[in-house]
């Protein structure tokens, strides 16, 4: 078992630079998810772990030992790739075997793991039969298997569940999360799918071009993200952002859209007192965005606006409405008795206890 720390690392590829000062420590049985687009690095500071790629700069330490100039197979990992790698030519038996026997390791200690880890992952049925043979499901367990029966310190996982068809994806991203719990060893998860992330995730680091943006638990990346990447990032569908004026009116502080007003909760002034009368951008989420006719309960009802439907998507545990107000769009995220239809006008209520603030300039959050 093994904590990871990526020390003040950089991965240059001639002028780019993949990896900018990375950050990251990874304690010991911890399942982190580093999420973000294509393109951002997730991937290539997982390479750097496995050793597959060179670092630039600073640090990656496995337990207390550097591992900057350590062959992969020395690394004490296990990796599971967004394709199978499976041979062709070999069983079920034998490709979950194969490293085994590469290092040498007794057969009936290589038959116990095997089995074992066949039977964890429901495939102990399948052991005689090729990879063609197979399901993409049941591929993607026999890979799983490869790396479990190795028992690594650290498992690394890049993007395994994305050539999986939607339903199977839920299924077998239960079966990793219950994987995780069994083994209580170091997982490492790799994934652009939010929805992954925060399932799965004892922490998320989410990346964007090559910088750490924010590692944090689920909820609170979700409560509390530190800007507006992450906060449209994480969430889905994501927030809706508007450009706001705060103003004071009557005592109190308004965001001003122009065609419509809502005020700012008085627990929330103090944090922005520096911005008051000035341009920000005003975050609300859909779930946050309510019919007037079917508000939760806590909610105060005080921000209240009418809005034209222009697209419903109905989901039926929940209805996505698309809503415009002088040229203001947002989505609201309503019950599913909400009668709004495409054409007409419906009032909402916004939950201003739950809305987020970002300087213009920098795009960091106020609140």
């Amino acid at each position: 078992m093994a904590g990871i720390k990526y020390d003040h690392v950089w991965k240059r590829f001639g002028d780019f630079a993949a990896l900018k000062d990375l950050n990251i420590e990874i304690n010991d049985q911890e399942f982190l998810v580093l999420v973000g687009p294509s393109g951002c690095g997730k991937t290539t500071a997982l390479r750097c772990l496995a050793g597959l790629e060179e670092i630039t700069d600073g640090n990656i330490l496995i337990g207390d030992r550097v591992v900057n100039d350590v062959p992969p197979k020395d690394r004490d990992i296990a990796m599971v790739f967004q394709s199978y790698a499976l041979y062709p030519h070999m069983s079920v038996y034998d490709n979950m075997a194969f490293g085994l026997k590469l290092r040498k390791t007794p057969k009936p200690e290589i038959d116990r793991r095997v089995k074992e880890a066949a039977e964890m992952l429901k495939i102990g049925h399948l052991l005689d039969r090729k990879p063609k043979a197979l399901s993409g499901g049941q591929r993607q367990r026999v890979a799983l298997g490869r790396a479990i029966v190795r028992n690594p310190a650290v498992f690394l996982m890049d993007e395994p569940l994305s050539n999986l068809d939607a339903k199977l994806r839920v299924e077998t991203r239960a079966e990793i999360s219950k994987l995780h719990q069994r083994l209580k060893t170091t997982f490492i998860y790799v994934t652009h799918d939010q929805t992954e992330a925060l399932t799965m995730g004892t922490r998320i680091a989410v990346m964007k071009d090559g910088v750490l943006q924010q590692l944090d638990t689920p909820q609170h990346l979700y409560d509390h993200p530190v800007n507006m990447f992450v906060a449209g990032f994480i969430g889905s569908p994501s927030m809706n952002f508007l450009e706001a004026t705060l103003n004071r009116v009557d005592g109190g502080v308004v965001a001003d859209f122009g065609s419509f007003q809502l005020p700012v909760p008085a627990a929330q002034v103090e944090a922005i007192a520096d911005h008051i009368g000035m341009s920000v951008v005003f975050g609300i989420r859909p779930e946050d965005v309510h019919d007037a006719h079917y508000v939760p309960r806590g909610v105060n009802e005080s921000a209240r606006l009418n809005a034209n439907v222009t697209v419903v998507e109905p989901l039926g545990s929940e209805v996505f409405a698309f809503l415009e107000n002088g040229g203001k769009e947002v989505v609201g995220r309503f019950d599913p008795r909400s009668a709004a239809r495409v054409g007409t006008s419906i009032e909402v209520v916004v939950d201003m206890a739950k809305m987020h603030i970002f300087d213009r300039d920098s795009e960091k959050a106020l609140i």
